[in-house]
């Protein structure tokens, strides 16, 4: 199957700290794929350097056979993005979100309201459209991000975490429409989480990153028969360790570790 995502010999520096280490990997067209890794492991500046935030030190990103250093534009219009942190305008209603969205994509002007019309009904907000965004509930407005990363059709779509800080219910409906996407649309899904059991529920292919290196690729029933693992959660602390991580290595700043954040998300 072709790639619609290919990285090779990846590297950024910070200083005389290198977060990420010559990685390289493939996303073949129309998967779901999970990019794993503790906190501080490089796998937040690789999105970054994927959608085009940083400039990597070295290396290649093709996204949509789009040279992403060279070709920013037409690689940003292939793909659309769900940060982890909220990025919704609260003053204004749910359909303006979206609307300003189009316009910075270049959504056609004849085309705008169907697009948009579209993308709230695919994530069950059409009949809310007129509602402000500070009404809305931490699900909604998740669903809200995902239906305006949507507008202007992107063959990738990045999820940083999309479900985190999410009630279960909720959790669920997010992932409903996110397979969605990728079972009627053809999308291809770029995904984040600390949740295991999504990953190994949703994915097709799996990449886990430690220490700005990949450890370990391939489908989760592989990489449960290489580590001799139950679930990929086992997997993942086998191939990373236990040690709880107090630092974030690509800024500095303390962060959750893995193992406190599935305490907490367990209340």
């Amino acid at each position: 199957m072709q790639n619609i995502l290919s990285v090779q010999s990846l590297t950024k520096k910070f200083d005389d700290f290198t977060a990420v280490k010559d990685i390289s990997f493939n996303v073949e067209t129309g998967s779901i794929f999970a990019f794993l890794g503790p906190n501080g492991a490089g796998k937040s500046t690789t999105i970054k350097m994927l959608t085009t935030v940083l400039k990597p030190t070295s290396g290649e990103i093709s996204i949509n056979g789009f040279n992403v250093l060279k070709e920013q534009d037409s690689a940003r219009a292939s793909f659309g993005i769900v940060f982890q942190d909220h990025s919704l305008d609260d003053e204004l209603t749910a359909y303006e979100n979206v609307v300003y969205h189009a316009v910075i994509y270049k959504v056609p002007k004849k085309e705008r309201a169907e697009r948009i019309r579209e993308a709230l009904e695919i994530v069950g907000l059409w009949d809310r459209r007129e509602d402000y965004v500070k009404k809305y509930s931490g699900g909604m407005k998740r669903r809200l991000e995902i239906a305006r990363a949507l507008v202007h059709y992107p063959k990738v779509l990045f999820l940083d975490e999309p479900t985190v800080g999410l009630d279960p219910q909720t959790r669920n409906s997010i992932w409903n429409h996110i397979r969605k996407l990728n079972e009627e649309k053809g999308m291809t899904i770029f995904l984040t989480t600390h949740y295991m059991e999504e990953a190994e529920a949703i994915a097709d292919q799996i990449a886990i990153i430690d220490h700005g290196k990949i450890i370990e690729s391939g489908t989760v029933e592989e990489i449960k028969r290489r580590t001799e693992s139950e679930s990929l959660e086992e997997a993942f602390l086998k191939l990373t360790g236990r040690d709880i991580r107090d630092q974030n290595n690509e800024s500095g700043n303390k962060v959750r570790t893995i193992r406190g954040m599935r305490r907490r998300n367990r209340h």
